[in-house]
């Protein structure tokens, strides 16, 4: 079962249920929805009985959060090890070494209001010349650090701001505008049904430029050096998150580094069993 957040026709954000062509409005908010035992089930049980179904294609998508806090993990991927190591030789001992680590890189990525849905700009920062899409599978958390679902993200990120001093990688990530999140949380029962195996959940990312392909790459979380229990783990160590949480989990796709971000340029992120995330880019 997917869930979205969209605008209804008074344009005031409402919950419902993304059901084949048509979005089915459910009188449960986002929040309530995902701390209930069964989300999906409540989902069914609340689909509003006074409000017909929308066209899918008519909707506008909201990001599909509420209060939640957004944070990643750095560095699961060995592509992202290379990466890092790569625009920061000072620091690539720090990557090679929180790789291998049984402590991850966790960071706070974005509070809702920096958040883009699908179709809503992402941005380049003022400040920097080399940006890049992350494409990442969010992990839905309630407010207990359940897993209830599944989300794609996009970790926006200014390499040559990390590059220079890892202690700048809150300004290389955390900006207005940072982070995509969408179209949809799948919930998790009946994804982890469908992907029994892990390397059977793909991640592809295409950068259009000009209507044309200008970067396209992929990868499966089956190629993550963690566990989504380790992360989560982690997570929550002496830390709480009443208003639930989103986790990504860290890339395993980033262009070469002749390869930045142009203001007009569109990313797609598409992630098996949860759809696309397209948002187009703009310069800060």
């Amino acid at each position: 079962m997917k869930i979205v957040k969209y605008l209804d026709a008074a344009q005031s954000p409402q919950t419902g249920w993304w059901d084949g062509d048509v979005i089915r409005p459910l009188t449960l908010s986002l929040f309530p929805l995902l701390e209930l035992a069964n989300p999906a089930e409540a989902a069914r049980n609340h689909v509003s009985p006074n409000c017909e179904p929308i066209p899918f294609s008519q909707a506008t998508l909201l990001p599909p959060i509420e209060q939640h806090e957004v944070w990643a993990a750095g560095v699961t991927y060995t592509r992202s090890k290379a990466a890092r190591m790569e625009e920061s030789e000072a620091a690539a001992d720090c990557y090679d070494r929180v790789y291998v680590s049984p402590r991850p890189e966790l960071f706070m990525k974005a509070t809702p209001h920096r958040v883009s849905g699908p179709e809503q700009p992402l941005r380049i920062r003022t400040d920097s010349k080399w940006n890049v899409p992350e494409p990442e599978l969010g992990l839905v958390l309630n407010s207990k650090l359940q897993l209830v679902g599944y989300v794609a993200g996009n970790d926006m990120s200014s390499r040559d701001i990390e590059g220079e001093n890892p202690l700048y990688l809150p300004q290389a990530k955390v900006y207005d505008q940072c982070c995509g999140l969408g179209p949809c949380i799948a919930l998790r029962d009946d994804f982890d049904a469908e992907f029994a195996q892990l390397s059977d959940i793909k991640i592809d990312l295409t950068v259009r430029r000009s209507g044309e392909a200008a970067f396209t790459g992929s990868t499966d979380i089956g190629e993550m050096a963690r566990t989504f229990a380790d992360l989560i783990g982690y997570l929550g160590r002496d830390n709480s998150f009443p208003n639930g949480a989103i986790l990504l989990t860290g890339t395993g796709v980033i262009p070469d580094s002749d390869f930045t971000l142009l203001a007009g340029d569109v990313v797609e992120i598409t992630i098996a069993g949860i759809g696309t995330l397209r948002n187009p880019i703009v310069q800060g």
